[in-house]
């Protein structure tokens, strides 16, 4: 952390098995302070999830979702909420946060009640919804959609590779198809083996030559990194409801500028 710049607080929804790997992985960065997280019942109330997870201190105050109020996040004060729980859990809190406090949802599953209250709350705070917040397979969207426009005759294919006991096709890959313009049922290819977390390729198909995407999950800390990542590029933000790869977008061009003003002589 540079010198004189604050840490950034921030509080976690959920704590089952990856919202354990997303704390693990706050706590672990340094200039990240992780004050509270709140589960849905009573468990390890009163418990630090540091110890938890392993860490010698104290930090990460177990809460139990019936204690959320307005008056919970006044005393509580952080810079942005993460929440890896479940997609109701948005109801107990979505009415209490504070007006322009960044919320980082995380949620896969969810119904057309929960998204109404999420776009309500977006009214008066900058919302981040991804259901895969993993930054890498976002880049690697990022990057589908403008070869993609490139290489318009390109042939192209996702593959997506999981553990054997998940039954379902993959989200993230059905996601990445629609963005591509291909048809989930039959421009996907699966494959379940091992205790593979996750993989997805794209690949595009040219004469004498083939280009690939490849993203490769290796541990759900990942999910942890991303959430920290997508938490800092929101905070500050209009309210407003977000997607990752729009973030990445903006950050790309600003990149882009930046190496454009490198490249440009000065007269």
């Amino acid at each position: 952390m540079k010198r004189g710049r604050k840490p950034i607080r921030l509080g976690l929804f959920g704590f089952g098995r990856t919202g354990h790997w997303v704390a693990h992985e706050l706590i672990a960065t340094p200039g990240v302070e992780l004050p509270w997280v709140i589960r849905s019942g009573d468990k390890h109330a009163g418990e630090y999830a540091s110890r938890l997870c392993g860490f010698q201190r104290d930090t990460g105050m177990i809460h139990s979702i019936e204690e959320i109020s307005s008056r919970f996040f006044r005393k509580h004060r952080v810079d942005a909420i993460i929440d890896f729980s479940s997609s109701e859990t948005v109801h107990s809190y979505a009415g209490h946060v504070p007006d322009g406090l960044a919320v980082v949802w995380a949620i896969s599953n969810y119904c057309a009640a929960d998204e109404k209250v999420l776009r309500k709350m977006a009214e008066r705070c900058p919302v981040l919804r991804s259901p895969n917040i993993s930054m890498g397979i976002n880049a690697v969207m990022l990057a589908a959609q403008i070869l993609r426009r490139l290489l318009p005759d390109a042939d192209v294919q996702i593959v997506e590779e999981h553990f054997k006991d998940k039954a379902d096709i993959s989200g993230t890959a059905v996601r990445l198809a629609r963005k591509l313009g291909l048809d989930p049922k039959t421009d996907i290819r699966s494959v379940r083996a091992g205790g593979i977390v996750g993989r997805h390729e794209v690949i595009f198909g040219l004469p004498h030559q083939t280009l690939r995407l490849v993203h490769e999950s290796i541990s759900r800390s990942a999910f942890g990194r991303g959430a920290l990542m997508a938490a800092r590029m929101l905070i500050g933000r209009k309210p407003g409801l977000y997607k990752l790869d729009q973030l990445l977008h903006d950050n790309m061009v600003e990149a882009v500028r930046s190496m454009e003003k490198v490249r440009t002589p000065r007269r």
